[in-house]
């Protein structure tokens, strides 16, 4: 058992080199790199993307092509391949530790991640390939 100790202190060296305080730095930067060169997307196309998500959710009309979804389809997969049982724990966890502080943060840094969220998508959608 002498092994697994040694092993533990490794693994936690290595976590605290890699989630040290520079990471939430960088994360906050390339958010907000990409929010401004996005030009607040965020913000300015807010209201466009709940009337697209909504809007073609509930209309009849369907695309017959083939590999078309509607705009609600690709959200709740976007949904499905970001928010995991991680994301609940963690803002739990979050709040329990760091009381009402930690939900203002987490607001605040959200606004940078959807920046990043949507910079994803778009390199996604433009560099895919079908096999």
């Amino acid at each position: 058992m002498h092994w697994f100790s040694e092993f533990n202190n490794f693994t936690a060296y290595i976590s605290d080199i890699v989630w040290g305080g520079w990471t939430i730095f960088l994360l906050c930067g390339v958010g907000l790199l990409l929010t401004l060169k996005t030009r607040f997307i965020q913000v300015t196309r807010f209201c466009t993307s709940w009337k697209l998500l909504f809007g073609a959710a509930f209309k009849k009309e369907r695309s017959d092509k083939e590999g078309d979804i509607s705009p609600f389809q690709a959200f709740t997969t976007a949904l499905s391949a970001t928010i995991g049982n991680g994301n609940v724990a963690g803002v739990a966890t979050a709040i329990a530790i760091g009381g009402p502080g930690a939900a203002f943060w987490m607001w605040a840094v959200s606004l940078l991640g959807m920046a990043t969220k949507y910079s994803e998508a778009v390199l996604g959608v433009k560099y895919r390939y079908q096999t």
